[in-house]
């Protein structure tokens, strides 16, 4: 049985991200040009010696694909916002170091009651946030009133996107689809735990507690910040979100040099097993290549998204190179918004259309798998006996001319300026499947924009997009955080509206058993094939790759990777 269904849970007192020993990874000698260049990352560090003949680099620097969207995770729902959250925030519950299992984060335990309704949790003492304000149960509830208040541009699916998806409603609802909250309010206890109530049983709660999106933040620097959008701003945008985030992690903010890098500084009066290096930077290269290059000229210690084909090169020269489990899906979303794309024949032949088999061979990196469904084939409902839609040019055709959509002209939409676990290269899988859409008659209109910061606010805040490139890596093993983020509302990304899909995952979302989630799940992802809203590429293995003297860093499957264990040394 999951974590996130057992009715008491009790942790030890102290967080395994943090005491847990880490597998260091191989460590081979460093390659020469690495060892000669010279670094920003040097400038202005102390150096220690290290027993290996080496000396001990002070500060860490690692190459991102691009800025965050916001330093402020309630606002955020992409991967390079969450890398730098997890630095400065922590949440109640955490995961163990490669592994999505559950454990200890600021609170130390926690237990449900039988109906699943509420759930009490003993807190870490003498924590503070970086501020010097203290961490105990009036900040988690201060913390979980500041989402359930979230008003007008705030409450966008585009903006408040984990919340909505977890949560589902606010307190003063500007949105009709979100009258009713899974939140029922928060107490904090004379002993000092805290309980916090809902309004029907959910098996992920535990889990989703694991978010970035869900960090515990010290809300009177919001507030004081403007965070909160009270004014009608766009609260990513307000000075608590660009230059002034205050949580518990293990480091602080201190600058944020837009397209170039943030610097964040070791927390010193962290509660936790302090950060081993005094400054780490995240540097934003867009560039798979360029990050390549940073990497082996010394220029960065290691990086995320490694192409494919750079694996063995990196592997030859030294670099050590770390797979992470999959745990994430790429997939074509299809917009039924759009002219053509609200008939079930049209989006058959684009499933038809596609050989998926050959997407993974030229695009993806070696192990990745072709998917069949929306989850993963390690998260629990997946249906080995789902519909499927095998490669089939002629039935595609046929289909299209069915449904009087011979010429079917679409927009294709892809992101530039990016890399992600489910999508290393967009531009090569765009090129790749708007190949194959053309080859059945097809008409495509590309429609390229940046990541950051058009993308996402193109294909999931407004209807004006046809199909799109875009994907999940799952942040916990739950199969509400694949499907039910998807398909569990209308949204602007699918235009689609189905009341019975709607309902069955609101169903699943309160099975209190493991029996009755697996087939709950299983026939939910056989509803969602059959209606197919989109179409499943694969599911990728992201690779990581670091500098020889690179030690303590554990890829996890949920990216949960927090750098307080990470050194650098380098030769001497």
């Amino acid at each position: 049985m999951p974590e996130s269904l057992k009715p008491e849970t009790t942790q030890p007192t102290r967080p395994t991200r943090r005491a847990f020993t880490l597998a260091s990874l191989s460590v081979a000698a460093l390659a020469t040009a690495s060892a000669c260049a010279e670094s920003e990352r040097e400038s202005g560090s102390g150096e220690s010696s290290s027993s290996g003949g080496g000396s001990e680099v002070d500060t860490f620097v690692f190459g991102g694909s691009a800025d965050p969207d916001s330093l402020d995770p309630t606002f955020a729902s992409d991967g390079e916002t969450f890398r730098v959250s997890r630095q400065i925030f922590e949440g109640l519950i955490s995961t163990k170091p490669g592994t999505t299992e559950l454990a200890p984060g600021l609170a130390t335990k926690w237990d449900a009651s039988e109906d699943g309704l509420s759930y009490t949790f003993t807190l870490q003492e003498g924590v503070t946030f970086s501020n010097g304000k203290p961490f105990d149960a009036a900040a988690v509830v201060a913390n979980f009133e500041r989402w359930y208040n979230l008003r007008g541009l705030a409450q966008g699916e585009d903006l408040a996107y984990y919340y909505r998806s977890i949560f589902r409603g606010f307190k003063i609802n500007d949105d009709p689809a979100l009258t009713t909250s899974l939140y029922a309010g928060s107490t904090a206890n004379p002993d000092g735990t805290v309980t916090v109530n809902l309004t029907s049983p959910f098996a992920g709660f535990l889990a989703s507690l694991t978010l970035p999106a869900f960090g515990m933040q010290e809300t009177g620097a919001v507030e004081a910040g403007g965070g909160n959008g009270t004014d009608g701003s766009d609260p990513r945008q307000s000075a608590y979100a660009t230059t002034g985030p205050v949580g518990t992690g293990p480091f602080v903010f201190s600058a944020w040099e837009r397209g170039q890098q943030l610097t964040l500084k070791r927390n010193d009066t962290y509660w936790g097993e302090k950060a081993k290096v005094a400054t780490a930077i995240v540097r934003f290269i867009s560039d798979g290549t360029a990050r390549r290059q940073a990497l082996q000229n010394g220029d960065i210690d290691g990086y995320d998204l490694v192409a494919p084909a750079d694996v063995e090169t990196l592997k030859s020269g030294d670099f050590q190179v770390q797979n992470r489990p999959a745990f994430n899906i790429l997939y074509l979303g299809i917009n039924q918004a759009a002219p053509g794309l609200g008939d079930l024949k049209v989006r058959q032949a684009i499933a038809h259309a596609i050989d998926k088999d050959a997407v993974v061979k030229n695009s993806l990196p070696e192990g990745t798998k072709a998917a069949t469904q929306f989850v993963p084939d390690n998260v629990i409902g997946y249906n080995k006996d789902v519909t499927t839609y095998a490669y089939d040019p002629d039935a595609a055709k046929k289909l299209l001319a069915e449904a009087g959509q011979a010429s079917l002209a679409l927009k294709f939409n892809y992101p530039t300026g990016v890399s992600r676990p489910y999508m290393p290269n967009p531009e090569t899988i765009y090129k790749a499947i708007s190949s194959q859409l053309t080859a059945v008659g097809i008409q495509i209109t590309p429609v390229a924009e940046q990541w950051n910061p058009n993308y996402l606010g193109t294909v999931q805040g407004g209807a004006d997009h046809g199909v799109h490139l875009l994907g999940w890596t799952g942040d916990y093993n739950d199969p509400d955080n694949f499907v039910g983020v998807f398909f569990g509302a209308q949204t602007n990304e699918w235009g689609f509206n189905d009341q019975g899909l709607f309902d069955a995952l609101a169903k699943a979302r309160t099975a209190t058993s493991e029996d009755a989630q697996v087939s709950a799940y299983e026939d939910i992802n056989e509803q969602i094939m059959t209606l197919l809203p989109g179409i499943p590429i694969a599911s990728p293995v992201p690779s990581l790759a670091f500098a020889p003297g690179v030690d303590g860093y554990t890829a996890s499957p949920v990216q949960d990777e927090v750098w307080n264990l990470v050194s650098v040394s380098k030769d001497s």
